[in-house]
């Protein structure tokens, strides 16, 4: 499956589409980032974007409609790529729901393509009514709740000062039973930091009044933005799940950081999006990389996992090059190497 030319002509502006990329819960899926630069309502110590910029709850057209909407055109005109996809993931480099026409972006994205959105957010902003109503035109939404305590929740999410924790609880609960879609509630946890008794059990007690179709349990994973995030091994992480899981049994509670991604490390060159032997695709492979890296950190096998270059070893030439280069930075997280813009 090769680069087809309608899409290398238009690789070089694409600004607010990445990837796909494979994600260890939505599969094959296409980001739409609202921004470009991280505006939120937090500032996450664990946070794999970085620091926050804009610390705001104020919702206005940060990035142009019409560029992003353009964009979505654009990608949209290869349909043998759009066809590999299991979800379009609207997202930002911070919250979404900031952006004043996140609504019309979903509503443009549902007339445009069959494939199911799903929507990443803090959801710190779900005690907006209008928030609500935009989100309901999604298929998926993935909401966070980091802590359940005002001290907890200051110290691993470090609110704006416009952020009320107990709003920000009421409107998952609230939006959670008004919803028809599904909801997959993510909590990450930290050593040290939200994950005592007496974090967990708050989270419960929240998380039990809400109407949920799983909850992702998630630990420090990639590089964080600062060093002190610090992630729970396997068993400690497995305690806290059998918790939720005894709540409700029904619910299904996955551990996302030990999850593997949908992995394909077959050969068939058929299955390549990029010949790296022509100049034009290696040039377009270059762009998008970059362009994911800024929002995420990956490793080789990441990547390969989304392009498709051959294995992983072969990626690592391709990227220590870029490293030499200046394009991209590389820093090690655990037992990972992970490559980062």
């Amino acid at each position: 499956m090769m680069l087809n030319s309608i899409w290398c002509a238009h690789a070089f502006s694409m600004n607010h589409i990445f990837g796909p990329v494979n994600s260890r819960r939505l599969g094959r899926s296409l980001g739409v980032d609202l921004f470009q630069d991280k505006i939120c309502t937090l500032n996450c110590i664990y946070c794999e974007v970085g620091a926050t910029v804009h610390l705001t709850c104020e919702r206005a057209e940060y990035a142009p409609f019409q560029d992003i909407r353009k964009e979505i055109d654009t990608y949209c005109l290869n349909q043998e790529r759009v066809a590999e996809l299991d979800f379009i993931t609207v997202t930002a480099s911070g919250e979404p729901t900031l952006h004043a026409d996140f609504g019309k972006i979903i509503a443009h994205l549902k007339k445009t393509t069959a494939k199911p959105i799903a929507v990443l957010t803090n959801g710190t902003t779900l005690a907006n009514l209008q928030v609500c109503q935009e989100m309901s035109l999604a298929d998926v939404v993935v909401p966070s709740l980091d802590s359940a305590l005002p001290a907890g929740f200051r110290k691993i999410d470090r609110p704006a000062a416009c952020v009320d924790l107990e709003q920000v609880i009421d409107g998952l609960i609230t939006f959670s039973h008004q919803y028809d879609g599904k909801i997959w509630l993510e909590i990450l946890f930290a050593e040290g930091i939200n994950d005592s008794a007496e974090e967990v059990a708050a989270l419960r007690q929240a998380v039990n009044r809400m109407r949920l179709d799983r909850i992702q349990l998630n630990t420090v994973a990639r590089p964080p933005l600062e060093s002190f995030a610090r992630p729970l091994n396997k068993q400690s992480m497995a305690a806290i799940a059998r918790q939720f899981q005894e709540d409700n049994p029904l619910r299904p509670v996955d551990l996302l950081a030990f999850k593997a991604s949908q992995d394909d490390e077959s050969e068939d060159p058929k299955k390549f999006f990029f010949n790296l032997d022509r100049e034009a695709d290696k040039q377009a492979f270059t762009v998008e990389l970059v362009e994911m890296l800024k929002r995420r950190p990956c490793t080789a096998a990441d990547i390969n996992r989304t392009f498709h270059l051959g294995g992983a070893e072969k990626v690592e030439l391709l990227l220590d090059a870029l490293v030499q280069d200046g394009r991209i930075q590389k820093r090690a997280h655990g037992k990972s190497i992970y490559y980062h813009y």
